[in-house]
């Protein structure tokens, strides 16, 4: 007990330093202590002082430790540090986050209209900086376990038939038809476009490689990346014969340069000013809504697929998709209803089984309704001896009796 009444706890962590805590009763100090020599028993003591670090301070060490992020990655989590997670958690020592707190603070950006994406993503960015600290041994558990976050809002796809594609690229600039034809016919993205080196396009061999993206950010300067969105985004794609006449024309008379699509004096294209002053226009005059996006052309292209009967696996490999999933997730409801067509296939596995076997008449008799049919059946139950217990099965048959 100290002098001035209250009692104190002391113990000595695992490398020998000596920590002590005031309690007001003897029995807070005690259960104190014995949560103490529990936690340093089973290794799991996490040493009060790291927890008192503000979370600005260990979001910093964090995020210079991250590597190999794409610079739009980049750009849209500091965003959110910046303006969304510091400014509310930035001066809280880590330790003193509570999942309420967390809650709350979700509560707080969906209530100020802040779009769902970016909530969900700040909470993510959140959680991995948090859980960066659990195993960094400066907090014992993270407080963003089961936060309740907006769900998302599927934006709706657009999706062109192929007469309005040809509506488009006939009222697009001579310049770029073969870029919009190019995106609505082979669904490449816009950086994978813009990107296209002269080098990784074969028109004899009618084959595009898609190897590398044209990285645009805001505020940051245009940069060319010998690399692709996902692993499975680099990919080699055919060209159908309309397609690379196209691209010869667009070749013989675009600029000389290192690029397939160049702006007016040769350089970069950017996507802003290729809305701006070919594409959008280009809606206009072809009568197309004008709100629809170029990626939108990429929509297009797997829905033009999927109506000719291409199979998921291969739209997943024509757009370069990480996985199956997302493709049938993305584009599952353009495929029709897989449902009638097993009732289909699994008829004629039917049919073609009682064939073989000659029991056509098995299920119909000469009227060919299922009361004949049932009437055979019928009949040969009768024809069968009767086992013990009266009842006249096969079995008895097999058994002798």
């Amino acid at each position: 007990m100290t002098p001035s009444g209250k009692w104190q706890a002391r113990y000595y962590d695992p490398r020998g330093r000596r920590i002590g805590k005031t309690f007001d009763r003897k029995t807070d100090a005690r259960a104190f202590l014995a949560a103490i020599k529990t936690d340093i028993v089973r290794g799991t003591w996490i040493e009060p002082t790291r927890a008192a670090l503000p979370l600005d301070d260990w979001a910093r060490q964090w995020w210079d430790g991250k590597l190999n992020l794409r610079r739009s990655t980049q750009a849209t989590d500091e965003g959110c540090l910046r303006n969304h997670i510091l400014p509310e958690f930035g001066d809280t020592p880590i330790g003193r986050i509570s999942r309420a707190d967390v809650q709350a603070w979700v509560r707080v950006m969906t209530e100020a209209g802040i779009g769902p994406d970016t909530v969900r993503r700040s909470s993510r960015i959140l959680k991995a900086i948090l859980g960066e600290a659990v195993e960094a041994r400066m907090i014992s558990e993270s407080p963003c376990r089961r936060i309740s976050l907006p769900r998302l809002t599927q934006r709706e796809q657009r999706y062109l038939t192929a007469e309005e594609v040809e509506q488009l690229v006939a009222a697009t600039d001579d310049r770029y038809q073969a870029l919009v034809c190019s995106a609505a016919y082979l669904g490449c993205r816009w950086g994978e476009l813009a990107g296209l080196k002269r080098q990784n396009l074969d028109l004899v061999r009618r084959q595009v490689r898609i190897v590398g993206t044209l990285e645009e950010v805001g505020g940051q300067p245009m940069r060319y990346m010998e690399e692709t969105k996902t692993r499975t985004s680099r990919r080699a794609l055919s060209l159908p014969g309309f397609l690379v006449e196209l691209l010869k024309e667009h070749l013989a008379e675009a600029p000389a340069g290192e690029f397939v699509f160049l702006g007016p004096q040769g350089g970069w294209l950017r996507r802003s000013v290729f809305r701006r002053s070919w594409f959008k226009p280009a809606l206009v005059a072809a009568g197309l809504d004008e709100d629809l996006r170029f990626h939108d052309l990429r929509h297009t292209a797997a829905g033009l697929l999927i109506a000719q009967g291409a199979h998921p696996k291969e739209i997943q490999a024509r757009l370069g998709h990480a996985s199956i999933t997302t493709t049938l997730n993305v584009y599952g409801h353009l495929w029709p209803s897989l449902d009638a067509q097993l009732d289909d296939k699994i008829e004629a596995v039917h049919r073609q089984a009682k064939e073989k076997l000659g029991l056509n008449g098995a299920c119909t008799g000469p009227g060919g309704g299922p009361e004949a049919g049932r009437t055979k059946v019928a009949s040969d139950l009768r024809k069968l001896p009767c086992a013990p217990n009266g009842i006249r099965t096969r079995a008895a048959t097999l058994k002798g009796w």
